[in-house]
């Protein structure tokens, strides 16, 4: 049997809550040449039993022996695929049901383009949405590598989202050398930055994913490590001559960092009174 066009990719740690959604949401795209790849990294509450639970031909699941590194499995589950495009999706957040087929569309028609991202809604804990349509600001549509990278330095943040709402290529994925583990936080946006050394960006207007904010989240966790990190990579680009990052640039995204800082706590401050009052 040929290897799927799309290969949907889920590391599970102690996800019993919420990988039931998560797997259902994959499942029920309206696109159909896929796999979904789900890694229980030894988990040792419910998440086993749940999967067992589905029996669809299009899911494999798999489970380390022990607990791995985050970066280390991330890149085992991926390694564990065979699709032709890739996306990652927490054991946490959900597809909406056309989000494959939109972006296998642009990646499958286009080879100049290495990566292609959606908006998405931001959601509690019990799957409410807090915010919808949310990221890709000055980003819609087709953009070159260098454009893009400028607005990573601008924003002070990440302004391309979680790998939920991101289609990339396999071939390019493994010539950057997958998730980097010298990032804890910024691990997506670094590989971002890497895929789009192999070409050019496309940014879709509609929101075809859903990042949960819970209050267990490694993202609930980030305070200043994050922050730290988000710098010093930001500062790595501005230095790198091939993006072409100008001085005006840094000093935008000196300036707005403390703005995406503030707006992302206030999401998770909202998202952990509700589940506490839940």
């Amino acid at each position: 049997m040929s290897a799927a066009a799309v290969s949907v990719c889920v590391p599970a740690y102690q996800s019993g809550r919420y990988i039931a959604d998560t797997v259902s949401s994959v499942l029920s795209q309206t696109f159909d040449d896929f796999e979904l790849v789900v890694l229980d990294n030894a988990s040792t509450d419910e998440t086993p039993d749940i999967l067992r639970g589905f029996a669809d031909p299009r899911l494999k699941v798999l489970r380390n022996d022990r607990v791995l590194p985050l970066a280390e499995n991330w890149n085992r589950v991926v390694a564990e695929s065979s699709g032709r495009f890739v996306k990652l999706v927490c054991a946490d957040d959900l597809l909406h049901p056309d989000c494959l087929r939109r972006q296998y569309e642009v990646l499958a028609t286009d080879p100049a383009i290495a990566l292609v991202c959606s908006r998405r809604d931001m959601i509690n804990e019990t799957g409410e949405v807090l915010a919808a349509n949310r990221g890709l600001r000055g980003l819609i549509g087709r953009h070159e590598a260098s454009t893009v990278i400028r607005k990573v330095v601008r924003h002070g943040g990440n302004p391309l989202g979680e790998p939920g709402g991101a289609l990339f290529r396999r071939a390019q994925f493994d010539a950057v050398g997958g998730w980097d583990a010298r990032w804890k936080f910024p691990m997506d946006l670094a590989l971002w930055i890497g895929l789009l050394g192999h070409g050019d960006f496309f940014g879709q207007r509609e929101s075809l994913a859903a990042f949960r904010i819970g209050r267990d989240s490694l993202s609930a966790r980030a305070q200043r490590a994050e922050y730290a990190e988000q710098r010093a990579l930001s500062e790595g680009l501005a230095s790198d001559p091939v993006w072409g990052v100008r001085p005006v640039d840094r000093l935008v995204g000196a300036a707005m960092a403390p703005g995406a800082r503030l707006r992302r706590q206030a999401l998770f401050l909202v998202a952990k009174r509700q589940g506490e009052r839940g």
